[in-house]
């Protein structure tokens, strides 16, 4: 065999303890199996819930008949922490990668690391495990995460190590080795999702090509806007800081609020999200998406930044998302770049407080209001109507005539530029 084709064996050496990211489904079953044997080690799973709407207890069951000890079976509701740590910060930037994506999947992944690096050194683990393939972001996210937070663990990812690399070989494993899986009734979904409180993706099936529509019946979270109420839903959220604390005067914790927004945007046909995004390990990825409460956050937080930003910080802010998003979207949240970022982010959004109108119809988001006592907007200034000398007018000649020197120096040494240059 050439280097290229030769089978590439697990290094199994001073693996005594690990920590799987365990999920009770197929692929992270045999994960726990193929631990067991490949390294001959004591597993520990760790069950996340982050607000997918999934039972979790299943979870316990399963990894109880597969012989872990209660000790050792972790199930941790991160609800609050995920929202509050993870994805309001992210808000606090506007952060939306290549344009369109809320990045539901990629600000769960760090957390999820945390709680790896947290467990394994807890039960004095000297490895972690994911179920992360190796052609996609996640099995950068995790890893980046864990090693930015241990730098001494060891990562091992089955799927670039094994050859069970098709639904029926795995299936084959559990069934010689009475694997408990519980099989589906009825059609199985053709999609790989993944779900938080943020999004529910959709990868895989006839999303493969990028010209297929997505099928009605495959949207879980969101009602088609055509479907949505002939009448629009009218909200009001409060800000402090930067952060949702309350909807139509009602105080909510932070995953109250998402979960409220979700609810009240699904509803109404909002969130909904068709694109083909370029990944980490650089190919193309089309993904469908749900992200009804992201969606009214995003469009409610540009809108109290409108009147409580100062313009050069907002602008500096807008310049500065797309890096930032990158990081997120990368795998890049415990970088030391990304923490830069955020202290200035958070910094400045210091005086964003107030309240923000939002008006939900068909699909839409619009805002339809915006108050705040740190508002910057002065009306005698904006008004259209005598404002009484508040700002003169004849200034603006001067002001014109400054910026527009280096131009009359270059059309007259140059000669002006014609209207059809640099079309």
């Amino acid at each position: 065999m050439s280097p290229a084709t030769e089978t590439r064996l697990p290094d199994t050496t001073e693996v005594k303890k690990v920590v799987l990211a365990y999920s009770g489904g197929l692929d992270t079953s045999v994960i726990l199996r193929w631990l067991q044997e490949t390294y001959e080690c004591e597993v520990v799973t760790f069950t996340a819930d982050l607000g997918q709407g999934e039972e979790l207890e299943p979870a316990r069951t399963k990894a109880l008949a597969m012989g872990i000890p209660e000790s050792s079976i972790h199930i941790d509701d991160l609800r609050e922490e995920f929202v509050r740590d993870f994805v309001f910060p992210m808000f606090r930037a506007n952060t939306i990668y290549e344009g369109e994506y809320l990045l539901g999947t990629s600000i769960a992944r760090p957390l999820i690391a945390k709680r790896l690096i947290e467990i394994a050194q807890m039960q004095g683990a000297d490895a972690i495990s994911h179920g992360a393939t190796g052609k996609g972001n996640d099995q950068v996210r995790f890893e980046l995460g864990a090693y930015a937070l241990d730098p001494n663990i060891r990562v091992i990812a089955p799927w670039r190590e094994w050859d069970l690399l098709s639904r029926e070989k795995l299936l084959g494993y559990a069934a010689d080795r009475d694997i408990p899986i519980e099989m589906s009734r009825g059609a199985k979904s053709p999609f790989s999702m993944d779900a938080n409180l943020l999004h529910i993706s959709y990868e895989g099936g006839p999303l493969e090509d990028p010209w297929t529509e997505p099928p009605a019946e495959m949207w879980r979270w969101s009602v088609s806007p055509q479907e949505a109420p002939d009448e629009p839903t009218y909200i009001e959220v409060d800000y402090r800081a930067g952060d949702i604390v309350a909807i139509d005067g009602q105080p909510m914790t932070p995953a109250e609020v998402l979960a409220a927004l979700n609810k009240i945007g699904g509803a109404n046909g909002v969130g909904r999200l068709d694109i083909v995004e370029n990944r980490y390990v650089g190919m193309k990825s089309r993904g469908a998406y749900e992200t009804p409460g992201g969606t009214i956050m995003l469009r409610a937080h540009r809108a109290i930044e409108s009147i409580t930003l100062d313009r050069e910080v907002a602008h500096l802010k807008d310049d500065l998302m797309p890096r930032y998003a990158k990081m997120i979207y990368n795998g890049y949240w415990w970088s030391p770049e990304r923490h830069m970022l955020q202290v200035a982010i958070d910094h400045s959004q210091q005086a964003v407080n107030g309240t923000v109108r939002l008006k939900l119809y068909k699909g839409n988001v619009e805002v339809v209001g915006r108050r705040s006592d740190d508002s910057l907007f002065d009306e005698a200034i904006a008004t259209f109507e005598d404002d009484g000398g508040a700002y003169e007018q004849a200034d603006a000649e001067g002001f014109i005539k400054l910026n527009a020197l280096r131009l009359r120096t270059l059309a007259a040494k140059r000669g002006p530029m014609s209207g059809s240059e640099g079309s």
